[in-house]
């Protein structure tokens, strides 16, 4: 049980840092609002955990 408790913990604080480093820094990065990067913001994410588990799944029958 604390093991998972821990990787609670990390991923909250992962999480409390990433989100500060937005609000904060977030304003120094010059990008445009243009409908390209919106979506590209939006869909990157979801397609980069596609491809992960894909590939995951793919490999899912080799035993290491």
């Amino acid at each position: 049980m604390g093991n998972q408790a821990g990787f609670i913990f990390k991923v909250l604080v992962i999480s409390a840092a990433l989100s500060i480093l937005i609000k904060y820094g977030g304003g120094a990065l010059s990008i445009a609002p243009t409908s390209a990067n919106v979506l590209i913001a939006v869909f990157l994410p979801a397609l980069i955990m596609a491809g992960v588990l894909g590939w995951r799944a793919w490999q899912g029958g080799q035993v290491h």
